[in-house]
């Protein structure tokens, strides 16, 4: 087999198909994988690509050889001698002429002729036009040669195109990029002649198939005279859209025809509205209202299933695009767009998740528009909206467009209804076999789904709330009746009811509300049947959770939901319990003072009555369902603002895991082994989570309890480190004894617990925390930490730390130096042996010492040269790692870290030490293929060290002016110049001298200029040939920037601020209603 690397003799082409068919055999030896990876990664092995194709009798062999060329003219090219270059191209072509003469030959070397088409469109971006100016010409004469060749050199045009206009952006650079671009479109002419000429008249069914796909790749691009100005329009509005050969090809083309947009269309509006009635009224005829979309679609093959694909994706395209041109048309245009929205809406029907969204896509930006003109020159305060009626209330008859439209919003309000997704705070779910079951996994796309349709309702509702208003109860009362009632019929309706929270007026939400809550309790009362109580109890949680307003402005009917819920968790069907615990945390964040004032016609606040019942309510509920009525009533009593009322309130909610602790305590205190007993283990912990709970949601209120347990929790905490090490100091396996992971679990819940505290503590509090709350923390947990073994060692540890300094910032500058000595070594000595093990460590070691940057800069000063540059060395080695968290918690620290240094005294020295480093390992990650979501970073911290570079703000020479040479560099502008040159020709020498001093000129010219820095990194990456794939994570910032820019707009109107409860701040929330 090693004779396959002698590139001096002759290829055995023997030899290497019977290495190539033992490889696909699976049968193959280490050795031979070995010789066919040097083989193809060879420099010389492209120059035997065409003896290979010529004698090889395996198609994996030629496959490979393939590939072979494939990357030479992708990473080599540019290098390669012009003779070579025309040799490869010449080969291309006669290749491809030779296997397309005819239909069998084509079909029987498929495989090789379209791999041999996307070699030669590679060739193509990198010689045309200034080396290949005849190929466009060349390609449209050669298409006069045989149907067969035509077909396959419409396949190349469609890559060209794809490639150009498509892919490119991630492949070329800026300029090439237009460069292709311009001259394509230039040379159009030629290629829209053949393609008219093939589609007026070729009667070969795959050529104008092929010739129909090719041509709606163009049609995004084209200069749009060729479309509105020729017969291309009546070719594919009458003579292919009603073949239904060529049917759903064509309905692509006008799809995409119609989605064009832009001012130059206007002119071409006649155009549009021919094409717009020829669709609607062949469509009408085929799709008569009589006919069942969903049944159709779902009796239907591949090819109807597309047709409707494609129908929505015109319909949605063309109204989205042109709707306004269309209202100002014709009386006979204008006419044509109700028809066409029944038939969108018929097609929102069928249940199908991309078409569906398709449809939802276009409604949505539909009613958005809708709602927003209606509120068009009305005050966009929102209690001014209410009072003048254009928030809510605006009679449809106000405006005609919506008059017109009415009908049609009516029944999408239906569908809507009738589809709607389920909601994350639902965990009672109908599984595949009909049965009734609480969800285990979040559905993230449902999640989003409901989004987007609850997004829907709430503009539908501001549009014409008494209709939804009708709707929906209408719905209610078939569900009474039971006309309509089924679990997936009352579960669709009772989240849309859910989802419109916010969009009506609050007189007219009141009195829709109680009729449906009244409903829901009657319907429940009505049916018998677990199964149906749950259902039914599941969704009357879901709906009173949802309209926080409402409760809070009627405090009969809220304390009556609430006794409800505390019934439901007496319910053992499973989930009931699961969602009255969540419903009653939902009411109590967004409820709370309701509940510690003392409302009229009652003896106290409901909280104290809610305290004095709570071993009855709790008894039935699981340990965790405990813990989630807890945090419930800590965000009830932290709304208590008097401070003696809520300590005596927070010592009454503790009571009973007070006394039981109590109890935990006077025992250990006369024997601690009873700490030992494993009930004890995990009594001590669910004592601890449930105190966890609290402080998270009661504040900083909880400190009376805090100080109360916090010395005894440390004593625990001290017990349980000492038992660990003895028993695995005996024997190390003990560290996964089941009495030890208890232990270990119960270590953790105290800091967790103290973590919570830190978190929620104000600034008045923080003096009070370092003197009396700090010192007894650090001896038992720093020294336990340090002395343990790896595996016992818990990252809470380093989150906890990392919350206290950057919670009490310069306060404890000089206690970081102890964090640190504790802390340090043993962690880097931990995650530093390779990238996988203690993932938590990592991810929670360098947010400490990102915290430490923060908030104690200074105690960096504090620690030695040697520590210091530890740091700098586990920087390094954190925005190199793997896991994009690790990585990215990396770069935002070097960063900060740069920031402090520019502002501090040690610029100097810092740069002197850390400048070249610093510059190699961040361009070492920018060049890579792994790390490409970090691209961002990776520009501001590159563009900030050439920045101080440049601007002069380092005043002492990077170079070793001792050393030899030293006297070559007059600045540092001309040492980093040079240094970052060497690195990169060193690295890629495929790269020319001259790119890389553009390059790096670039990087000191557009420092400053942040958005064209990034441009030009970009545009380098590409010349590396290392970013030939999927570069989408290079663009990531410009999309989160715009996602952003959507939601902030989306907040400004009622009913829109509605957050999943997996992507909310338990803080924000409850900020939000205070």
């Amino acid at each position: 087999m090693e004779r396959l690397l002698d590139f001096n003799v002759p290829l055995d082409t023997g030899l290497l198909d019977q290495a190539v068919d033992e490889f696909f055999s699976g049968r193959s030896s280490p050795a031979v994988q070995e010789v066919l990876v040097k083989f193809q990664d060879h420099p010389d092995s492209w120059l035997r690509v065409d003896q290979i194709l010529e004698k090889s009798q395996s198609n994996n062999t030629k496959i490979i050889a393939l590939n072979i060329l494939e990357n030479a003219v992708k990473s080599r090219w540019k290098v390669l001698p012009a003779e070579h270059k025309e040799g490869i191209k010449k080969y291309i072509v006669d290749q491809i002429i030779k296997m397309s003469s005819n239909y069998d030959t084509l079909k029987a070397q498929s495989v090789f002729v379209r791999k041999l088409n996307l070699i030669l469109v590679q060739v193509v971006k990198r010689e045309w036009p200034q080396n290949w100016p005849s190929f466009i010409p060349d390609l449209v004469n050669s298409s006069k040669q045989s149907e067969s060749l035509c077909a396959n050199n419409m396949e190349i045009l469609k890559l060209l195109s794809e490639e150009i206009f498509d892919y490119s952006k991630d492949e070329m650079t800026q300029a090439d990029r237009k460069v292709v671009q311009v001259n394509l479109n230039a040379e159009f002419g030629l290629i829209f002649q053949l393609c008219q000429y093939v589609l007026s008249v070729s009667q070969d069914p795959a050529l104008l198939s092929t010739t129909l796909s090719t041509l709606q790749r163009f049609l995004s691009w084209i200069p749009v005279g060729f479309i509105f100005e020729t017969d291309l329009l009546e070719l594919l509005a009458v003579k292919f859209l009603r073949e239904p050969l060529f049917q759903n090809k064509a309905l692509w083309c006008l799809a995409d025809i119609g989605s064009l947009q832009g001012p130059e269309l206007q002119q071409f509006a006649p155009k549009f509205y021919q094409l717009f009635n020829a669709v609607i009224q062949h469509v009408s005829v085929i799709l008569p209202p009589n006919l069942n979309t969903v049944e159709i679609y779902a009796a239907g093959n591949a090819q109807t299933q597309a047709f409707f694909r494609h129908l929505a994706n015109f319909l949605t395209g063309f109204l989205s695009s042109h709707l306004s041109m269309l209202e100002n048309g014709p009386q006979d245009v204008v006419e044509l767009i109700v028809p066409a929205l029944r038939i969108l809406l018929r097609i929102s029907e069928i249940h199908e998740s991309v078409i569906f969204k398709i449809c939802l896509d276009f409604w949505f930006k539909f009613v958005s528009e809708l709602y927003l003109s209606r509120n068009a020159g009305t005050p966009t305060d929102q209690s001014a909206m209410f009072m003048m009626g254009a928030g809510f209330n605006r009679p449809v008859a106000m405006n005609p467009k919506l008059q017109r439209y009415a009908p049609a919003l009516s029944q999408l309000r239906i569908v809507l209804i009738s589809r709607m997704a389920k909601p994350e705070e639902v965990l009672i779910v109908e599984n595949e076999h009909g049965e009734i079951v609480k969800e285990t996994l979040k559905d993230t796309d449902s999640i989003q789904l409901y989004m987007s349709m609850r997004h829907c309702l709430v503009y539908l509702t501001h549009l014409d709330p008494e209709d939804t208003q009708v709707i929906m109860l209408s719905k209610l009362n078939r569900q009474i009746d039971g006309s309509e009632w089924s679990w997936r019929n009352l579960n669709t309706l009772c989240w849309a009811i859910g989802s419109i929270s916010g969009a009506m007026s609050e007189e007219m939400e009141k009195d829709f509300l109680v009729s449906v809550i009244k409903d829901l309790l009657g319907l429940c009362e009505l049916k018998r049947g677990k199964e149906h109580k749950a259902v039914i109890a599941s969704n009357i949680m879901y709906v009173v959770g949802q309209y926080p307003r409402f409760l809070r402005q009627h405090w009969r009917f809220l304390k009556t939901v609430v006794k409800k819920l505390f019934e439901f968790m007496h319910e053992s069907y499973p989930g009931v319990q699961d969602m009255a615990c969540d419903t009653f945390l939902k009411i109590a964040k967004r409820c709370r003072k309701k509940f510690v004032i003392l409302q009229r016609s009652e003896m106290s606040p409901f909280i104290e009555e809610i305290l004095q019942d709570l071993p009855e309510i709790i008894k039935d509920l699981q340990p965790s369902q405990i813990q989630c009525f807890y945090e419930a009533v800590g965000f009830v009593i932290g709304a208590e603002t008097n401070a003696e009322t809520r300590q005596r309130l927070v010592l009454s909610l503790m009571n009973m895991p007070n006394q039981s602790w109590t109890g935990i305590v006077a025992q250990a205190n006369q024997r601690l082994e009873s700490l030992w007993d494993p009930k004890t283990v995990a009594s001590v912990k669910t004592i601890l989570r449930t105190n966890a709970f609290v402080a998270r949601s009661l504040g900083p209120g909880y400190m009376v309890q805090f100080g109360r347990i916090y010395l005894e929790m440390l004593n625990i905490y001290r017990a349980y480190s000492e038992f660990i090490s003895a028993k695995v100091a005996q024997n190390p396996i003990e560290i996964h004894s089941s009495l030890v992971r208890g232990m270990r679990a119960v270590k953790s819940e105290i800091l967790q617990l103290i973590q919570a505290f830190i978190e929620s503590a104000q600034a008045a509090d923080f003096d009070a925390i370092v003197a009396n709350f700090l010192p007894p923390l650090l001896e038992p947990v720093l020294d336990d930490y340090s002395r343990a073994v790896p595996d016992a060692r818990d990252a809470t540890v380093l989150s906890l730390f990392a919350t206290i300094i950057e919670k009490l910032g310069q306060k404890i500058t000089e206690a970081v130096p102890r964090v640190l000595d504790s802390l340090f070594q043993p962690t880097i000595d931990m995650i530093t042996t390779n990238f996988e093990d203690y993932p938590d460590h990592r991810i929670h070691f360098f947010s400490l010492l990102r915290a430490v940057n923060l908030t104690c800069f200074a105690a960096f000063f504090l620690i030695s040269a040697e520590k210091f540059q530890m740091v700098m060395n586990s920087i390094a080695w954190s925005f190199k790692h793997l896991e994009r968290n690790v990585a990215d918690t990396g770069l935002n620290l070097l960063y900060e870290l740069l920031q402090n240094v520019e502002k501090s005294e040690v610029v100097n020295d810092f740069y002197c030490a850390y400048m070249l480093s610093i510059l190699q390992d961040v361009l070492a990650v920018l060049t890579d293929t792994f790390h490409k979501p970090g691209f961002k970073m990776h520009a501001q911290i590159l563009a900030k060290l050439f920045g101080a570079v440049e601007s002069g703000r380092i005043t002492v020479p990077l170079w070793n002016a001792q050393g030899a040479g030293a006297n070559q560099f007059s600045n540092n502008q001309q040492f980093i110049r040079h240094f970052v040159e060497d690195l990169l020709r060193k690295a890629f020498p495929q790269v020319t001298p001259a790119q890389i001093s553009g390059f790096v000129q670039g990087l000191f010219q557009l420092h400053l200029d942040l958005t064209r820095f990034k441009e030009h990194l970009r545009d380098f990456l590409v010349q590396l040939k290392e970013f030939s794939a999927d570069n989408a994570d290079l663009f990531l910032e410009e999309q989160e920037q715009a996602k952003k820019a959507r939601e902030e707009a989306m907040k400004a109107i009622p009913g829109m601020d509605y957050v999943p409860p997996s992507m909310r701040s338990g803080a924000d929330e409850v900020r939000s209603f205070d």
